[in-house]
């Protein structure tokens, strides 16, 4: 039935095309991070990521009375 498979090709073409994709990506984060300018950086960093009232984790249970 599977008399004639050719897989070993298609395997380093897929490979190949895998790691130029992601060098891709990673190269266009990088190149857009360089030319970011100087209010984009600002405005960035002082996003708020998190809460600094209530502390991380699963909320306290309810108080008994």
């Amino acid at each position: 039935m599977f008399k004639r498979l050719l897989l070993d090709d298609t395997t380093a073409i897929v490979t190949i095309v895998a790691f130029v994709t992601a060098a891709t990506i990673y190269a266009a984060a990088v190149w857009r991070a360089c030319r970011m300018k100087r209010p984009q950086i600002d405005r960035l960093a002082n996003i708020p990521l998190a809460d600094d009232e209530r502390p991380a984790g699963p909320p306290p249970p309810p108080a008994r009375r």
